[in-house]
């Protein structure tokens, strides 16, 4: 669990780079071209993952934003062989963004009706 965590640190402090430079093109283009390893991991492992990642979130230093998250996540996911898709969407009114990470369309790193309330903009 230890590798894991580091791991997910690791995932954090690289989005944060973006996050704090507005960098937003860039964040994206890094989560687009995280390839997906052969192997895939099992439903138990895909949450371990995703646990990981909030525990990492709950004790760092600074407010981590859904978007590096979702990112961190995703990348995470991918890296270990599961096909993780960083997803954004918007509400209009009040207007709101929101991301998060779906494996075979369903959320793991967030509220499953998610999907409900933002309309997806966009699946990297």
């Amino acid at each position: 669990m230890t590798r894991l965590l580091l791991q997910s640190l690791w995932q954090i402090l690289r989005f944060e780079y973006y996050v704090n430079r507005d960098n937003f093109a860039l964040l994206y283009q890094q989560v687009r071209s995280c390839r997906c390893a052969p192997a895939i991991p099992s439903a138990r492992e895909t949450e371990r993952m995703c646990r990981a990642i909030d525990w990492i979130c709950v004790w760092y230093p600074k407010r981590v934003l859904c978007l590096q998250r979702s990112a961190a996540t995703a990348c995470l996911l991918k890296v270990h062989g599961v096909p993780a898709r960083m997803v954004i969407g918007a509400q209009q009114v009040p207007f709101k963004a929101h991301a998060w990470v779906e494996v075979d369309g369903q959320v793991v790193n967030d509220k499953p009706y998610a999907p409900e309330i933002y309309r997806v903009l966009d699946r990297c």
